[in-house]
């Protein structure tokens, strides 16, 4: 059931962190309309136009990602990047944005588009309608998209209760994942310090255009935390 109370709390503000986050109902997942192909291309396409590999660490945006990597979550950006500089540097050297699924695509695209990092889950999955952005107690467990169970310590998570969907702003759980079932969506953009909260906003109503391609309908308004 679609929980349309579905809040987060951000209590780690103090580290530079803050979202927009939105909640989509009734997307269909399991095709891609002609239209979203075209969207997909024009993105990846403005992208080519806009940015180049010799400057792209240079922006301030990126740059303000790789700062917040280094400062705050002790990670090298040139060996661990930003997920949104790893995929802009993707199609920057030729390749294609990766297709996943329609979902997934739409938050790639719009990504790359902004510049900023954007979470995508499965509200069903998620055990509870109030979140928190908060940092993980010693030994809890995340289990990422594509990799082993890890215990945790002092990392900035997004958690339902002792459910990890994210560790922010890079690292999914397996979990809450998107699959060609998911009806009903929570979308996060990932802010740091350095980065305008319109920016962020701009990116989750592209989302929300995107989405519509598919049959989705915005629950509530966009938030922000």
């Amino acid at each position: 059931m679609l929980d349309v109370d579905l809040e987060i709390i951000n209590e780690v503000k103090n580290l530079g962190v803050f979202i927009v986050y939105d909640v989509i109902k009734g997307v269909d997942n399991s095709t891609y309309p002609p239209e979203l192909e075209r969207e997909i291309k024009s993105a990846v396409e403005e992208a080519r136009r806009l940015y180049s590999l010799d400057a792209l660490k240079e922006h301030s945006i990126i740059r303000a990602y790789r700062d917040f990597y280094w400062r705050v979550l002790k990670i090298d950006p040139t060996k661990q990047r930003p997920s949104q500089e790893a995929l802009l540097r993707r199609i920057l050297r030729g390749g294609d944005l990766p297709r996943i699924s329609p979902v997934v695509d739409i938050g790639n695209a719009v990504s790359i588009k902004y510049l900023v990092p954007i979470g995508l889950y499965d509200i069903s999955k998620i055990r509870g309608g109030k979140l928190r952005l908060r940092l993980s107690e010693r030994g809890e467990l995340f289990y990422p998209i594509g990799g082993g169970v890890e215990e945790l310590e002092g990392q900035i998570v997004l958690a339902a209760g002792g459910q990890i969907l994210h560790v922010y702003p890079y690292r999914d759980s397996v979990e809450t994942k998107i699959d060609v079932s998911t009806r009903d969506v929570l979308a996060v953009v990932a802010g740091v310090r350095g980065v305008d909260l319109q920016r962020l906003i701009d990116a989750a109503n592209a989302l929300r255009r995107f989405f519509k391609i598919l049959g989705g309908e915005p629950v509530g308004d966009i938030k922000s935390a």
